[in-house]
């Protein structure tokens, strides 16, 4: 079809995706270039996205306005995910340096979390920040397996756990311990559960797992109590993911964005001519969905809108 790119599509696999995507809706391939793409951030006071390009190095920028993208921040210290605090700093997950940093206004960077227990991270993945200030983050690791993602090392916590860093004193505790390889995490709306991908079959395809866990949020808003399994992938494995106002899960999937409804079901998907690591929304009414690619960044317009308020 004229105007459609190719590989790319919707598939609407329940009727309740119908109200979500535009039927005319097209996927559109906005930059193209990198190695592995990840961890998309907007900045709706410039209206860019920054992203990653964790092997070559470097963060990437897009200026929604003209078009045009050029690197953000190289080297990077292999970042990965990012995100946005309500203060409109960046918020970002390093592998190359086993560590979570914000980037301050003035472009100063703040080391957040680095070591638990005395020993160094393995290698941060994914962040979210909570209404709190409190920031939770993954840390499989991927980063330290070998050079491609960041530098080959031993794990010294021997273990891949999910964090918390306190928004008022900065304290890091450990809020889940039985996960292979936590990946992206996520809160719906009214931050009442917290949603965290195990991509454990990366590296035991047979065996390990390829599913998002959905746990409920204690009383204390500062830990986490019962589990129970969301969904399992059925095309790769899910990498990051974002929510929109009305609580579906948009991952990332081998074939492209996979939609969940919150009881679980799988409603659409949008087709993605690249592996998708990660995804997030943005533009004015954040109801364009901006997605990582494996070389490429894609986004398409929906009729629905991300979680939470534009941030700085």
């Amino acid at each position: 079809m004229f105007g459609e790119l190719e590989g790319t599509g919707v598939s609407v696999l329940d009727p309740r995706f119908h109200r979500v995507i535009p039927g005319p809706a097209r996927v559109e391939r906005l930059w193209t270039g990198a190695r592995w793409s990840e961890g998309p951030a907007w900045f709706a006071a410039h209206n860019t996205l920054v992203w990653s390009d964790i092997p070559n190095d470097r963060m990437l920028r897009y200026d929604a306005l003209s078009g045009q993208t050029s690197v953000f921040r190289q080297p990077a210290r292999n970042s990965n995910g990012n995100t946005v605090d309500a203060q409109g700093r960046l918020v970002t997950c390093e592998h190359g340096g086993r560590q979570v940093t914000r980037t301050e206004h003035d472009g100063s960077i703040t080391v957040l979390a680095s070591h638990y227990g005395g020993k160094r991270l393995n290698s941060p993945n994914d962040a979210v920040v909570k209404s709190d200030g409190s920031i939770w983050f993954t840390d499989p690791d991927y980063g330290i397996l070998s050079d491609y993602e960041g530098d080959k090392s031993a794990s010294e916590i021997g273990a891949c756990h999910v964090y918390r860093i306190d928004g008022e004193s900065g304290e890091i505790a450990i809020v889940a311990d039985d996960f292979v390889k936590p990946n992206g995490l996520a809160f719906s709306p009214d931050e009442s559960i917290l949603y965290i991908a195990d991509t454990g079959a990366s590296h035991d395809p047979e065996h390990g797992p390829r599913h998002i866990r959905s746990f409920k949020m204690d009383r204390d808003g500062r830990s986490l109590g019962a589990s129970k399994l969301f969904a399992t992938c059925t095309a790769g494995l899910f990498d990051g993911f974002r929510l929109d106002i009305e609580g579906r899960i948009w991952t990332s999937a081998a074939d492209g964005v996979h939609i969940y409804h919150p009881d679980g079901t799988l409603i659409g998907k949008v087709a993605i001519p690249e592996i998708v690591a990660n995804v997030c929304w943005g533009g004015p009414k954040l109801n364009r969905l901006f997605i990582c690619g494996t070389t490429s960044l894609y986004a398409v317009m929906t009729h629905t809108n991300g979680a939470g308020r534009p941030a700085g």
